[in-house]
C-alpha cells in the first residue's frame, strides 16, 4: 500500500509539472509569438522601404548607428553581448536586462531600414530570451525555471519569424551547450514554438520553404560529391566565424569610441554599396539564397560580398542576426561550387545553406531538422551527410562565444570549451 501511495505521489508530481509547463509555454508562445510577428512585419516594412527608396536610404546608416549606440548607453547596456548574453544566462546566474527585448527590436529595425547587412533570427533569439525571462519573473518561477522560460522565449520568437517550429524548439535546447541537450525544456520549448508559429501563420507570416527541382539518386558517386561540398562548407564556416569576430576586434582596435566606430562602419557600407551599384548585399539578403536554390543562379562574388557586408555591419556595432547571412553565404557558395562537383546547382545551394549553418552554430540535430522543414524530407540522407561532415570539420569555431562545446568532435571525451 505504501509503495502504491509513493508511486501515485510521484506520478501526480509529474502531472502537476506537466500542466505547469503547458500553461507557461502557452503564455510565452502567445506573448512572444505576437511580439515576434510584429517584429517580422516591422523588419519587412523596413526592408521594403529601403528597396523602394533606392540606394539613398543607405546614407542614413551613420545616423541610425548613433541612435543605436545612444539607446544602449541610455539603458546602461553599453557592453551588451547580444546572443552570447542570452546563452550564458541559461547556464549561469547572469540575468538578461529588462531592456534586452525592446532594444534589440528597435535597433534591428533601424539597421534594416538603412540597409545594414544583418539577419533577424539572432535578434529574435535575444528578444525571445529576454521576454521569456521577464515572464518567468512575473509568474514567480524560481531561478532554474526562469532559465527554461528563456529557452521557451527563444523557441517562440525563432518559430514566429522563420516558420520552423520543430527547428526552433531543438535549436534553443542545443545551441547553449553543444553535446548536452536541455531535455527538461523539451515540453515547454516545443509547445511555445508551436503556439508562436500558429500566431504568426494566423497573422499572415509565411513559413520559409523552398521547392527543390532536382534531388539526386542515392549512389556512391552522389554521396561523395555531397561530402566534398560539405568539406568546403565546413571550411567556409570557419572563415565566416573568423570574419565576424575578427572584424569586430579590428574595428574596436582602430576606433575604441563606439560612436566613431559605428559612424565609420556606416560610411564604409555606404561607399561599398555605391561602388557595387546595387542593394543586393544590404538587408538580410535572403533573395540571393532563394535565387540560388530555386533558380540555380548566383554570381562568383555573391558569397564573398555578403560575408564582407555582414562582418562590417555587425562588427561596427549595428544590430541583427548572423543566421540568415550564413544561409545566404552557404547557398550562394554551394550553387557556385555545383559546377565543379557536377551537382545540380539548386540542390547544391540547399546543401550549402544547411552545411554552413551547421558549421557556424555547432548544432547538427537542429541542422538536420531545419533541412526537412525548409526543403522536405526526400533529400534528408544527403543533408545528414553534409551536416555530419561540416560539424566535424568546422572545429571549435562558432558564431557565439557564449556557447559551450562540452564534448570533443573527434573523440569520446569531455572537453568543456567555448566556441571561438
Amino acid at each position: 500500500m505504501e509503495y502504491c501511495k509513493e508511486e501515485l505521489k510521484h506520478g501526480a508530481k509529474h502531472f502537476i509539472t506537466f500542466f505547469k509547463w503547458n500553461l507557461c509555454a502557452v503564455i510565452t508562445g502567445i506573448v512572444v509569438g505576437s511580439i515576434g510577428t510584429l517584429f517580422h512585419y516591422m523588419i519587412d516594412i523596413s526592408a521594403r522601404t529601403f528597396a523602394g527608396a533606392g540606394l539613398r536610404m543607405v546614407w542614413l546608416l551613420p545616423l541610425m548607428g548613433v541612435i543605436i549606440v545612444a539607446c544602449y548607453k541610455a539603458a546602461g547596456m553599453d557592453n551588451d553581448r547580444g546572443t552570447n548574453m542570452i546563452l550564458v544566462s541559461v547556464r549561469s546566474e547572469e540575468k538578461p536586462p529588462i531592456f534586452t527585448a525592446p532594444l534589440i527590436f528597435l535597433s534591428t529595425v533601424l539597421t534594416h531600414l538603412a540597409g545594414g547587412s544583418a539577419g533577424r533570427e539572432g535578434a529574435a533569439v535575444q528578444m525571445g530570451g529576454g521576454i521569456g525571462y521577464q515572464l518567468g519573473r512575473l509568474l514567480r518561477l524560481d531561478e532554474k525555471d526562469q532559465k527554461i522560460m528563456i529557452m521557451c522565449g527563444m523557441s517562440a520568437a525563432f518559430s514566429a519569424l522563420f516558420g520552423t517550429p520543430v527547428t526552433a524548439a531543438i535549436f534553443s535546447m542545443e545551441v547553449i551547450s553543444v553535446g548536452a541537450m536541455y531535455y527538461s525544456a523539451l515540453v515547454p520549448c516545443v509547445l511555445s514554438a508551436l503556439v508562436g508559429y500558429c500566431i504568426a501563420i494566423r497573422w499572415g507570416v509565411e513559413k520559409t520553404f523552398f521547392s527543390l527541382a532536382v534531388i539526386p539518386d542515392i549512389t556512391i558517386a552522389s554521396v561523395v560529391q555531397i561530402t566534398l561540398l560539405a568539406i568546403a562548407c565546413g571550411l567556409l564556416s570557419i572563415v565566416f566565424c573568423v570574419a565576424m569576430h575578427g572584424m569586430g576586434k579590428l574595428l574596436k582596435g582602430l576606433y575604441p569610441n563606439k560612436y566613431i566606430r559605428i559612424v565609420i562602419g556606416g560610411l564604409v557600407l555606404v561607399n561599398l554599396t555605391y561602388l557595387i551599384g546595387s542593394g543586393d548585399y544590404n538587408g538580410a539578403g535572403m533573395q540571393l539564397a532563394a535565387r540560388a536554390v530555386e533558380e540555380g543562379f548566383t554570381l562568383p562574388q555573391h558569397f564573398v560580398m555578403k560575408l564582407l557586408f555582414t562582418a562590417i555591419t555587425l562588427g561596427a556595432g549595428f544590430r541583427g542576426g548572423e543566421i540568415v547571412p550564413s544561409f545566404v553565404v552557404g547557398a550562394t557558395f554551394g550553387c557556385l561550387a555545383a559546377g565543379l562537383l557536377d551537382i545540380d546547382p539548386g540542390f547544391a545551394a540547399a546543401v550549402g545553406m544547411i552545411a554552413v549553418f551547421c558549421g557556424v552554430t555547432n548544432c547538427p540535430i537542429t541542422s538536420m531538422v531545419i533541412s526537412v522543414e525548409m526543403f522536405g524530407a526526400k533529400g534528408l540522407l544527403f543533408f545528414a551527410v553534409a551536416v555530419a561532415t561540416s560539424y566535424m570539420l568546422s572545429g571549435y569555431y562558432g558564431l557565439y562565444m557564449g556557447q559551450k562545446i562540452l564534448y570533443s568532435k573527434d573523440k569520446a571525451e569531455f572537453i568543456n570549451t567555448s566556441a571561438h
